[in-house]
């Protein structure tokens, strides 16, 4: 609801590579091969999950210099360090799985490093943890601190399982996590979720919906209960045309930055004809019009968006019916020439 100029830098460039966002085989072994995402990975449910942790697991079974840095990235993060060490454990079992896209390289999936980030995840997030002058995804001193300010930017430790689901996209692999967690602490350890889980966040949404697509609106929900500010461009704050722009920039696509130029430029599309991802207008704010609307939310399921809502909503960021008085019209950025092209583009590398 604001007018302001073109951002110099992504948002957050969560997931790029939507193109692993498909139905991945389970394989025994590692965890990351069980799930075959990391951070920023699959939104798939894989079934059962083997390697569960047994009655001896506890701390001293996780090498010493991972603990080491497992607790160091806790305690700067102000997130339970077991939580890391969970991941740890599901992902690459520390570190030590000598399979594929650990020490190097990537996985099928195109994850790599002890915590299994993809490239682009990786690259928003990374933190010199060695102060080396370098940031490496395969480094530990790196990758879990990095894991760890991941983990912070969706939630945690308020919101613990929604940031681990943003994490890989799996209730099997939240559930594994946490369950590894609890054990290396000894059982000591208590889930803050505000929200309740997230199961029905995308509800709705037609089982072929475009991966791209379900990446977008993950990173929109993701924002839920933030502050709306106006003219704010994240990541702890957000206005109706901001968080729209950082969520199509989570998989690499741009849109314009403001209400008034969003709404020229998608595809506009009839009534009744919506599907998620499309943006949805109203006129309303002070100098809007049915030609120039000033608030704008994105469709999740029928008759259902998310938006940046107002400084007084409760939540201000949230899920509300889209099926209002002031109603000025949908559009479909993806059905843009522009837009497809790049799709295109990033799904082929």
């Amino acid at each position: 609801m604001r007018r302001r100029l073109l951002i110099a830098a992504a948002v957050a460039a969560v997931g790029v590579l939507f193109m692993t966002l498909m139905v991945m085989p389970v394989f025994l072994g590692a965890g990351q091969f069980m799930y075959g995402g990391g951070a920023g990975g699959s939104c798939v449910n894989t079934g059962g999950a083997s390697d569960q942790p047994g009655e001896a697991a506890d701390a001293k079974s996780i090498p010493g210099d991972y603990l080491k840095l497992y607790k160091k990235a806790g305690q700067d993060y102000k997130l339970p360090w077991n939580v890391l060490a969970g991941i740890g454990k599901v992902e690459t079992s520390h570190g030590t799985s000598t399979l594929p896209g650990v020490s190097s390289g990537e996985n099928y999936a195109g994850a790599g490093g002890p915590m299994q980030f993809l490239e682009p995840t990786f690259k928003a997030f990374a933190v010199d943890g060695n102060k080396d002058g370098k940031k490496s995804r395969y480094d530990p001193e790196d990758a879990i601190p990095s894991a760890a300010r991941y983990l912070k930017h969706n939630g945690a430790p308020e919101r613990m399982r929604t940031a681990l689901y943003m994490y890989n996209h799996s209730w099997d692999y939240v559930d594994l996590v946490l369950s590894w967690s609890k054990r290396y602490g000894g059982g000591d350890f208590t889930i803050v979720q505000a929200d309740g889980p997230i199961c029905s966040d995308t509800e709705g949404l037609p089982e072929n919906a475009d991966e791209a697509i379900q990446r977008i609106i993950d990173f929109a929900m993701a924002q839920r209960g933030k502050r709306y500010v106006f003219g704010a461009n994240g990541p702890d704050a957000w206005d109706c045309s901001s968080l729209l722009e950082a969520a199509y920039k989570s998989v690499g696509l741009t849109i314009p930055p403001s209400t008034w130029g969003q709404w020229p430029f998608g595809v506009k599309v009839p009534k009744g004809t919506e599907v998620p991802g499309d943006l949805v207008f109203f006129n309303s704010g002070p100098g809007t019009s049915a030609a120039a609307p000033g608030h704008v939310g994105m469709v999740i399921a029928k008759g259902k968006m998310i938006a940046a809502r107002c400084s007084t909503c409760s939540p201000n960021i949230g899920v509300q019916s889209y099926d209002r008085s002031d109603w000025v019209g949908v559009t479909r950025p993806l059905a843009k020439p522009e837009l497809k092209k790049e799709l295109e583009r990033l799904r082929s590398g």
